[in-house]
């Protein structure tokens, strides 16, 4: 609703942009716009021609994205979240280069929940409680959440009351869920009464987590992206109760495209490398939070 504003998009004068807009009335042979004062509305007419105008463009977007990618059939963009990009994705990504040195990989790491056509991206890591309406979509791996420390802090603690002396990392990455697997649920699944629990917060799971491999104190941590750590030693997760929830990390692309052949090959690799992951939990009584 701005002549000034699309003229910019397009990338031509107002004066030019309103020629256009004139010509196309003139095809019509109807207005399409009322010229207000300082800024114009849609007619009855253009309110009808709107919709089927807007789906075109969408339409053509897609067809043009989806034609460019079958150009670069070597080329796979991959889009997850940063923490997840950080810690898992990026340690690993030598052995799928090592495996498919054809395919050059691109990485879109980001909170956003990208377009597939608009944004050129091939294949979305996503967390979350799963709403892929339209995608194609397949779970990837459902993690749990439990106390991570250096083994030099593991080794003065034996009992769960023993945390409450420790510098508690919290991190507030999962707080948009209904019930938040956080320290308060973990201590009273534990029988620990507590008061206040202080510590630092953190709204990236990955910032959380560099804190504790710091030692500056206990994480509650999310074994999705603490692998790479626990593998090394570098932190520890001495107690048996840990926590799950309904949120989970699914693999999602455009329907129709996850045959294709680098997209196949990635999704075969990733849940490959996620799957050799379950054996983490084994020693942990798992529960789901609800």
């Amino acid at each position: 609703m701005s002549f000034a504003k699309a003229a910019a998009e397009l990338n031509v004068t107002p004066a030019a942009l309103s020629y256009q807009i004139k010509g196309l009335e003139a095809h019509l042979e109807a207005p399409l716009f009322r010229r207000l004062n300082r800024a114009v509305e849609l007619t009855e007419q253009g309110r009808i021609l709107q919709p089927g105008v807007a789906q075109a463009f969408a339409d053509l977007t897609d067809a043009w994205g989806r034609t460019r990618k079958s150009l670069d059939a070597h080329m796979l963009t991959v889009t997850a979240g940063p923490a997840f990009t950080a810690k898992v994705l990026a340690p690993r990504m030598f052995r799928f280069a090592a495996q498919h040195p054809e395919i050059e990989l691109r990485f879109s790491a980001t909170l956003r929940i990208l377009d597939f056509a608009r944004d050129e991206v091939d294949i979305g890591i996503r967390f979350g409680t799963g709403q892929d309406e339209g995608l194609f979509s397949e779970e990837l791996y459902r993690g749990w959440i439990s106390p991570m420390m250096r083994p030099s802090i593991a080794d003065r603690i034996s009992r769960p009351e023993d945390l409450l002396g420790e510098t508690l990392i919290h991190d507030d990455s999962l707080n948009f869920l209904d019930s938040v697997p956080d320290w308060q649920r973990w201590f009273a699944l534990s029988g620990v009464t507590h008061g206040d629990l202080k510590g630092p917060h953190f709204s990236q799971a990955d910032h959380a987590l560099d804190m504790a491999l710091e030692g500056s104190g206990v994480v509650l941590g999310r074994s999705s992206i603490a692998l790479s750590a626990l593998h090394s030693g570098a932190l520890v997760a001495p107690f048996p109760l840990a926590m799950t929830s309904e949120a989970h990390y699914r693999i999602v692309c455009q329907k129709g495209t996850e045959d294709r052949p680098a997209i196949r090959l990635f999704r075969d690799w990733i849940k490959a490398e996620m799957a050799a992951e379950l054996k983490l939990a084994d020693g942990h009584r798992i529960v789901m939070v609800d």
